[in-house]
């Protein structure tokens, strides 16, 4: 890493910056938008006699999927920004934020699309999308040939139910604040007042509500929306704790120190992949609920203790006067 010329450099900055993480941002973004254009989704056969396909078909949704991308995506970054702006916690801090909010929504939408093609499983209002042509069998295994309606997207749309896009989304988006809120409001420390941690939960609850609203609408079943919602809060938790410490640490509202930081304190022009994780185990130390004094004596070292308790037993070794 200690090259001359522009190679070396190249190195460095690769070492010392978020480079990585960038590039592979972009290579979710291709691998997601070349799911969308180039994969066609696997279809189930399927019976007209099923009842689990039958409901209807909801025109209007109770939340869109452009409602959803505002309440979970645009919302939660603005919020972001302006606390960026006004509060000023450094450029480090609203950086690893940012960072870590755009991977984690951005790595759900890929992993569900995948799983929705691979699955193909019909919606509970296939039925009502594909218009099947008269006199079909009700008992016959069918596919998407005896449908009548346009093979558009609301009918290609009909076979990817496992796992609810809208539910992995909202708790990948509203999930990650979430979880950034219990960090910055310490809800996990010992008599935490219950304000912070409703504050903290609140956009969870509006990510729960998203998810029920797919099953009020047809689109999902509750098997859907499970495994739709435990996906997108995986997914958040990982991208959250790749850039903030542990929720029980004593500092869980700062971010582990940039690799710039660490070369500095190192004294290094640059460090390693290797050098990173250890500093980061290290900074990474929790505290218990248990270790936390309850008076001063407790907080005071063990060896300050003991000078104490060795000069109170020299005094009482003294004779009288």
């Amino acid at each position: 890493m200690d090259r001359p010329g522009w190679k070396g450099a190249i190195l460095r900055f690769w070492q010392r910056s978020y480079a990585a993480d960038y590039v592979g941002y972009v290579l979710l973004q291709l691998a997601y938008f070349g799911s969308k254009l180039l994969i066609v989704p696997f279809k189930r056969y399927f019976t007209l006699s099923d009842p689990a396909i039958a409901y209807p078909f909801a025109v209007v949704e109770r939340v869109s999927a452009l409602q959803n991308i505002i309440y979970a995506g645009v919302c939660p970054l603005i919020f972001f920004i302006v606390y960026s702006l006004v509060l000023r916690p450094g450029f480090h801090k609203s950086h690893v934020t940012i960072l870590g909010f755009i991977i984690s929504i951005t790595l759900t939408n890929l992993i569900t699309d995948i799983i929705k093609n691979s699955v193909g499983r019909p919606r509970p209002d296939l039925i009502s999308r594909c218009k099947p042509a008269p006199g079909t069998s009700l008992t016959d295994i069918l596919t998407i040939d005896v449908c009548t309606a346009s093979h558009g997207h609301v009918l290609q749309d009909g076979w990817r139910s496992f796992p609810s896009g809208h539910s992995s989304f909202s708790f990948s988006g509203l999930g990650y604040l979430s979880l950034w809120l219990c960090g910055q409001l310490h809800v996990l420390r010992p008599r935490t007042d219950l304000a912070r941690v409703l504050i903290a939960l609140t956009p969870s609850l509006g990510a729960l509500l998203v998810a029920l609203s797919r099953m009020a609408d047809y689109r999902h079943d509750v098997y859907d929306v499970t495994c739709g919602s435990l996906l997108g809060i995986l997914v958040a938790w990982f991208s959250y704790r790749r850039y903030f410490r542990r929720l029980r640490d004593p500092r869980c509202d700062v971010p582990y120190p940039s690799r710039a930081d660490i070369a500095n304190r190192q004294g290094l022009g640059v460090v390693g992949k290797r050098d990173v994780e250890q500093q980061r185990i290290r900074t990474a130390e929790g505290f218990e609920l248990d270790d936390l004094a309850s008076s001063d004596d407790e907080a005071k070292p063990l060896t300050a203790r003991r000078q104490s308790s060795d000069s109170g037993k020299g005094k009482a070794r003294m004779p009288d006067g």
